[in-house]
C-alpha cells in the first residue's frame, strides 16, 4: 500500500521556506522535511494539508497551490508526497509538538539533510514557475541582449540560452554577456550546449536536448550545477530519471508555431506522464502566462516558452 502524504512548501513574505525536523524515534528520524502528514480517508490534499499545518504548526492556510507529486519507495514502505506551495497563511509557525522549525533561504536548502523522498521537492522549491527559452539570435546581439534584459526585468528567473546558429566565438561572447545579465537579476542561466562548454562559460548548468540526453549513461555535471533535459515521450522521461536530471521540459502540450508538425500531447496526457517521474517538469509548447494555473493543477512546475516569455507584456509572479 502507498502511504499518501500532504506536504507544504510554506513561504514567508521574505521568500524563505519553512522546514521542520522529524523526531528521532520515527521513520526517517532526525532529518528535516517540508511539514505535513498523511491523508485521512475521504480527505482531499488541500483538506489534509490545512489540518496538518494547523495541528503541527498552528497556522491557517490562506493561499496554496499544487507544486509537485513525488513517489518514492523506501525499503520498508512506499510514499507519495502531494506537495503544495503555501504563499499566504495566518498565525505564527511554531512546533506544536516540540519539533524544531526553521525558516531557510531556498538557496541554502542543500545544507540540510532530508529524507530521500524530499529531494525533488528541494529542486521544485528552488525553481521558479516560468522557464524562458530564448529566441534564436539574429542580427545585432545588442538587440537580443536588450530583449533578454526586458524579460528579466519582467520577473523571469530561469533562462535557457538557445543559440544553435552562431559561430563558436560569437556564441561564447553572447553566453558570457547573458550570464552577466542573469547574475545582475538573480536569475539561473542554463546553456543549450555540451555540459563541458556550459561549465567552461560559467553557466549555472546545462539544458540537454533529447538526443544528447539519450546518449548519456550518467548525470553529466556535479550536484552544484543544474541539469535539465527536453523530453517528448515516456522513454525520454524515464532515461532522464535514470541519469538524475534536476528537471525537464515536456511537450508539446498544445499546438505551437515553432513545431507545427508535432502532435500535441494535450493536458490529460501531460498529467499522466508527469505523475510517473521523480522530478519537476515544465509544460512546453503553445504556453503563455495564461496557462500557468492549468499547468500547476496538471502537475507541472510551471511553463516553458519562447514567445510567451520573450519580452512579456505581463509580469511573472511566483
Amino acid at each position: 500500500m502507498i502511504l499518501q502524504v500532504a506536504a507544504g512548501a510554506i513561504f514567508n513574505g521574505q521568500g524563505q521556506v519553512l522546514l521542520s525536523k522529524r523526531p528521532p524515534h520515527v521513520h526517517q528520524g532526525n532529518l528535516w522535511e517540508f511539514p505535513g502528514g498523511k491523508l485521512n480517508p475521504g480527505e482531499s490534499v488541500a483538506q489534509a494539508l490545512s489540518r496538518e499545518l494547523w495541528e503541527e504548526l498552528g497556522i491557517r492556510v490562506l493561499q496554496a497551490r499544487p507544486l509537485l507529486q513525488v513517489h518514492h519507495d523506501y525499503p520498508d514502505r512506499s510514499v507519495r508526497l502531494h506537495t503544495w506551495r503555501v504563499d499566504r497563511f495566518s498565525g505564527e509557525a511554531r512546533g506544536q509538538e516540540g519539533q524544531p522549525v526553521e525558516w531557510v533561504w531556498p538557496a541554502d536548502l542543500s545544507s540540510y539533510p532530508f529524507p530521500a523522498a524530499n529531494q525533488p521537492i528541494v529542486a521544485a522549491v528552488r525553481l521558479p514557475p516560468t522557464y524562458l527559452i530564448t529566441g534564436e539570435p539574429i542580427g545585432d546581439p545588442a538587440v537580443f541582449l536588450d530583449r533578454l534584459l526586458q524579460s528579466l526585468r519582467a520577473g523571469v528567473r530561469l533562462v535557457q540560452l538557445r543559440a544553435k546558429n552562431l559561430s563558436p566565438l560569437h556564441y561564447q561572447t553572447l553566453a558570457r554577456a547573458a550570464r552577466r545579465l542573469c547574475l545582475e537579476h538573480g536569475a539561473i542561466l542554463l546553456l543549450n550546449t555540451s555540459p563541458a562548454q556550459a561549465v567552461e562559460l560559467g553557466a549555472d548548468g546545462v539544458h540537454l536536448t533529447s538526443d544528447r540526453l539519450m546518449c548519456l549513461s550518467r548525470r553529466p555535471l556535479a550536484a552544484d550545477r543544474w541539469v535539465a533535459a527536453s523530453c517528448h515521450n515516456p522513454d525520454q522521461l524515464a532515461h532522464a530519471a535514470r541519469i538524475g536530471v534536476d528537471f525537464a521540459v515536456l511537450g508539446p502540450v498544445l499546438e505551437t508555431l515553432s513545431h507545427p508538425q508535432a502532435s500535441p500531447l494535450g493536458w490529460e496526457r501531460f498529467q499522466t506522464l508527469v505523475a510517473q517521474v521523480p522530478f519537476p517538469v515544465y509544460a512546453l509548447g503553445g504556453m503563455g502566462l495564461e496557462h500557468l494555473e492549468e499547468a500547476w493543477y496538471c502537475g507541472a512546475q510551471g511553463i516553458a516558452a519562447i514567445r510567451g516569455l520573450w519580452s512579456p507584456p505581463l509580469r511573472v509572479s511566483s
